[in-house]
């Protein structure tokens, strides 16, 4: 199981990046921005990505065991965005599944 979940965070990790890459080659970074502050359905796509980091964050901060470790993990997550959390995913999915086994135990 923790391959599959390796395998699924490597795959999306290298899709985003390549679309990163994408957008900041042909892409308009400020009219984008200034689209995404001024028009309510980029207010919702803004509110919902960093709602969904903060969630995120909060498995990290639940699986990593110490607080240097958390920090390490959970702050450049709201600057570099779900590519840094695919590589969190990679390199923690086996104690991430032990500790999805764990609690369906309870």
């Amino acid at each position: 199981m923790s391959l599959l979940f390796r395998l699924v965070a490597l795959v999306g990790g290298l899709i985003l990046t390549a679309l990163i890459w994408w957008a900041i080659e042909t892409g308009n970074f400020g009219a984008a921005g200034d689209w995404l502050f001024n028009h309510p359905w980029g207010i919702v796509t803004l509110v919902d990505l960093y709602l969904g980091f903060v969630m995120f964050a909060l498995v990290i901060g639940l699986v990593e065991r110490s607080w240097p470790s958390r920090l390490f993990w959970i702050l450049p997550i709201f600057v570099l965005g779900n590519v840094w959390s695919a590589l969190w995913l990679i390199l923690r999915a086996g104690r991430v599944v032990t500790a999805l086994r764990q609690a369906s135990k309870i």
